[in-house]
């Protein structure tokens, strides 16, 4: 099983404490608070309600979604929809997807986002995380579409991870995921920081997701993840609210660590960079109770969420004093 972030038992195992401030998971830290659940919500089977697939369509800006138990469901089982294919996974980038599309018996590509351009012309299945995870690349709405309409010519596909892409959604291409060939997959688990109750969306041609939902099967989503979804996803003034709180957070982390001398990249959500002493600064940070992601391979570097509150944006800049002096 791949590595993640939010291991906070391993981090309590390693190093012996539980005062741990969480930055590795690059989750909203203010969630949105859970409404009350009626009784029948865990009573009875968890079929599927329609108004759920309709206002997640309506807030992603989608013809139609299906709903899955989070966006590693689809990510796991996307795969399995296709004979063997030649599949680039734009590099680097939330590793669950190479991982699975080089499970199921295709041809894997890791390509850094530079050179995707060059590879959808030998590329049958294009993976691209936007924006991306842990970096923060974007990759433009129009770029997208185009590398869409040249897969689809010859029967391939563009999935396209938004799971970051709430608090940039003018970049979202949800829109036009009913042509065939374009899969766009949405999470509630990072901007609603709601990602206990294991709920993404995916959007597509609805051929392709019939084939999903009958490969997935009947009940994936509980009841209470669905009363919970639908209240999120109808509040607007919330949702309001937590754009301007988010955008604001994370021009102060990324203003943060450059005045330490960091130079960084991202979205609202979460700060990354390519630090030389990666496995350091991340042993420094856990020594001090801060517990952040560190990336051994391909994106060498650490990646740093937003503190919830004023005790833990002193505690990360008393950390990075500490790691600047010494």
């Amino acid at each position: 099983m791949l590595e993640h972030g939010g291991n906070l038992r391993d981090a309590a195992l390693r190093f012996g404490r539980d005062d741990w401030l969480d930055l590795s998971t690059g989750i909203n830290p203010h969630w949105y608070p859970a409404p009350a659940l009626p009784g029948n919500a865990w009573h009875r089977l968890p079929e599927a309600d329609p108004a759920l697939a309709a206002t997640a369509a309506a807030y992603y800006g989608a013809p139609r979604m299906l709903p899955v138990a989070g966006t590693q469901a689809a990510i796991q089982t996307l795969p399995r929809l296709r004979k063997p294919s030649r599949v680039t996974v734009s590099a680097p980038s939330y590793a669950e997807h190479a991982h699975h599309w080089s499970e199921h018996g295709h041809t894997l590509t890791q390509t850094p986002y530079e050179e995707l351009e060059a590879a959808v012309a030998h590329s049958d299945v294009m993976v691209v995380i936007n924006p991306n995870n842990p970096t923060g690349a974007v990759v433009p709405a129009a770029q997208l579409l185009r590398w869409a309409d040249q897969l689809a010519a010859r029967g391939g596909w563009l999935v396209v991870d938004e799971a970051f892409g709430d608090t940039g959604q003018h970049n979202s291409i949800a829109a036009h995921s009913g042509r065939p060939g374009l899969i766009v997959l949405r999470s509630v688990g990072k901007f609603f920081g709601l990602a206990g109750i294991r709920l993404g969306f995916v959007a597509a041609h609805p051929d392709l997701l019939r084939g999903l939902a009958d490969l997935l099967g009947p009940w994936t989503i509980s009841g209470p993840a669905q009363h919970i979804a639908l209240a999120a996803l109808r509040d607007q003034a919330w949702q309001d609210d937590t754009l301007r709180r988010l955008h604001a957070d994370g021009e102060r982390l990324q203003a943060l660590l450059a005045a330490h001398g960091i130079q960084s990249s991202g979205t609202p959500l979460f700060q990354w960079w390519a630090e030389p002493r990666a496995e350091e600064f991340w042993r420094h940070m856990a020594e001090r109770g801060i517990w952040i992601r560190l990336f051994k391979q391909a994106a060498r570097g650490v990646r740093l969420g937003l503190p919830p509150d004023e005790a833990g944006w002193l505690r990360l800049r008393t950390a990075l004093t500490e790691w600047t002096t010494q």
